[in-house]
């Protein structure tokens, strides 16, 4: 295992989860479930499977202090900053043009600070399995085994078996699809065949840099500059003038519906990506009338509502049934728990009509 890296993608602005979650203190810096961030939480499940050392972290440049705050541990220099978010497919090129320097033979767990996993034994039992396909010269995805039709995640279908390792199976990919209608989704549950897309990854660093290559040529461009520069004082200023002229782009769609040589390891670990409040609610105990009641709250005849209060008021709800109340100490915001996903609707209203003190 000593040539297994993990990197941990930490950017983004951290919109889904308004108004707790703002630019300056996105998603994972919240303390959601106990008294932990989503960060630390990340950090703590690898730390069992990997040393400090061997622990990466791609996040914006304004947020690179306040996480290496939050675990200290943590070797300064393995924080590495984007000037600006450019999607997934550069965050992870970056990272793995600086993992190539420390370590040619690399193999690299591409994970998130922003997911919930309840089984993180599994997950690391599945990063070890997956590091031994990985050195086959796959390009590993983890695919989550569906618990019901969602139509927020995308899916990845199975094809050939490859073959089992430590008592996972892995399997060729044979398609991904984006997130799907309600139709489309029950199918594919129906069918056994498909997995919903992690969004974490692993793969040797040479391998993920050569289809990189292949199929983005002009952010290889970038890359191969940055490396020539890279320990020498012209990097700054090389990252500084390159970066914000790369197109977004996700590592989905720039490589791996593309590439050839792809497995999916299909596992159950308690996974959620914890993208709208509904989830955050689906995640803490609820009490017989069907309520999350976190902060200073009194529920009076309520039902299945959340109220995550983080502000000094008390929080009083009478006869609610279906809401989701976030409280913070500058805005209120209630909402059906069906359409607790229109937050990102109030946050482009709220920068049409510059309202960036509340972003």
């Amino acid at each position: 295992m000593n040539n297994l890296y993990a990197l941990i993608m930490a950017g983004g602005g951290g919109t889904r989860l308004w108004p707790l979650s703002r630019s300056a203190h996105p998603k994972q810096m919240l303390k959601l479930f106990g008294e932990r961030t989503m960060f630390q939480v990340a950090v703590d499940r690898l730390l069992p499977l990997l040393p400090p050392a061997r622990i990466l972290v791609v996040t914006a440049a304004d947020q690179v202090r306040k996480l290496a705050a939050q675990y200290p541990e943590l070797p300064r220099g393995n924080f590495i900053a984007e000037p600006l978010g450019r999607g997934t497919a550069p965050c992870i090129g970056l990272a793995a043009m600086v993992l190539q320097q420390r370590d040619p033979n690399a193999v690299m767990a591409v994970v998130t600070a922003d997911h919930y996993i309840g089984r993180p034994d599994i997950f690391r039992d599945v990063l070890s399995a997956a590091q031994q396909v990985a050195e086959q010269g796959y390009l590993v995805t983890l695919g989550i085994a569906p618990r019901f039709a969602a139509t927020g995640y995308g899916y990845i279908r199975r094809g050939a078996l490859l073959g089992r390792v430590n008592g996972f199976d892995y399997y060729q990919v044979e398609r991904f699809t984006e997130k799907p209608d309600a139709a489309t989704a029950e199918a594919f549950l129906q069918e056994g065949v498909y997995a919903w897309n992690s969004g974490m990854f692993i793969w040797r660093v040479d391998r993920i840099l050569e289809e990189i290559r292949r199929w983005m040529p002009t952010m290889n461009a970038t890359l191969e500059a940055l490396a020539a520069a890279w320990g020498t004082p012209a990097y700054a200023e090389t990252l500084s003038r390159l970066w914000p002229a790369l197109r977004k782009e996700t590592i989905d769609y720039g490589i791996m519906e593309k590439a050839t040589q792809v497995a999916v390891v299909p596992v159950d670990m308690e996974w959620s990506d914890v993208g709208a409040w509904a989830s955050v609610m689906e995640l803490h105990p609820h009490d017989a009338a069907g309520n999350v009641l976190l902060g200073d709250v009194i529920n009076i005849d309520g039902a299945n509502t959340m109220v995550f209060s983080q502000g000094e008021r008390l929080v009083v709800t009478i006869g609610v049934e279906d809401l989701i109340i976030v409280d913070t100490p500058d805005t209120v915001m209630i909402a059906r728990r069906d359409q607790s996903e229109r937050v990102r609707e109030v946050v482009e209203q709220l920068k049409a009509t510059h309202r960036e003190d509340r972003l």
